[in-house]
């Protein structure tokens, strides 16, 4: 009794500073006008994400698999976007205002969501996630009366996790792998061009821009990587279930992974302040309740 009480604290615990997290993440945005950049929409699209998911986490089957679904979905598809967005910042700096306008980053989050919902409600309202492809839970009595009471469980077809793995993981992993690798050649030969052509006056304005550049792919291609290395194990069990055509997962090791993957909720707030000068400074002056001199919100205003 007392370990299950301590359980639920933790994991209470653990839900409420990520949403405060993200809450506080999308506030910085807001507040501070340095952060008022195109790039930034795909950071508060992240931070929507990882607060809906929290929130969805415990509600039932039909919840639970499209916070699973249309979150992991929207999670990588805008990690994807941002790399491409890192690539035409860095590759063609000149070209990039023309080239990533507001209405071409809302016509992308707008397909990104559109796409992940679709995923989710299309495949469980087809019955494609079950092995028999029946629509599951459709009058609401095929409940598990386990020991604990009743729970609903999440059914799903082999092939269907296979193909989902593949399309809304693995693949979009290997594109963004395939721009990062491609960011960083081209930023090292950026380097060596204005170190070996630009005058100095030049090439210190150069190089400034140009790291200012780098710092934030950088700090975007390691929030990347936190993404990869917390759901890496849930994916890659699930794929092994498929191959093996297992249909029950085994609850400890599903916990345990799934808990690994909202891992990654709770990381992204503490990346953004730590790897950017910018979101670290709006985020303490909210925590401190401090006037931003680069821009607030009325409701933040001191009396």
């Amino acid at each position: 009794m007392m370990f299950t009480t301590l359980r639920w604290v933790v994991l209470v615990a653990f839900i409420l500073l990520t949403i405060c997290g993200n809450v506080l993440v999308c506030l910085a945005v807001a507040t501070c006008r340095r952060l008022h950049q195109i790039s930034s929409c795909f950071i508060l699209s992240l931070a929507v994400t990882d607060c809906t998911r929290l929130t969805c986490c415990w509600v039932c089957w039909y919840f639970r698999s499209l916070e699973l679904r249309s979150g992991r979905c929207a999670s990588i598809l805008t990690l994807l976007a941002i790399s491409v967005d890192r690539y035409l910042a860095i590759s063609n700096p000149l070209c990039y205002p023309r080239r990533v306008t507001p209405r071409r980053v809302g016509i992308t989050l707008t397909a990104i969501w559109t796409c992940s919902l679709a995923v989710s409600f299309v495949s469980i309202n087809l019955g494609w996630n079950t092995p028999d492809f029946r629509v599951q839970n459709l009058d609401w009595d095929m409940w598990d009366k386990g020991e604990e009471g009743r729970t609903c469980c999440y059914e799903w077809n082999n092939n269907d996790v296979l193909l989902k793995a593949f399309l809304i993981f693995y693949l979009p992993l290997l594109v963004m792998c395939g721009i990062y690798h491609r960011i960083f050649c081209v930023a090292r030969e950026q380097v060596r061009r204005i170190r070996a052509t630009a005058p100095s006056f030049a090439q210190a304005a150069n190089a400034a821009a140009t790291a200012r550049e780098h710092k934030a792919t950088v700090t975007l291609a390691t929030v990347l990587g936190a993404f990869v290395i917390c759901w890496f194990p849930y994916f890659t069990y699930f794929t092994c279930m498929g191959m093996w055509a297992e249909t029950h997962p085994n609850k400890l090791t599903d916990s345990i992974v799934l808990w690994l993957g909202y891992l990654n909720s709770a990381l992204n707030p503490i990346l953004y302040p730590a790897l950017n000068r910018d979101f670290r400074q709006a985020c303490g002056q909210l925590l401190c309740c401090r006037r931003s001199n680069q821009g607030e919100l009325p409701f933040l205003r001191p009396f």
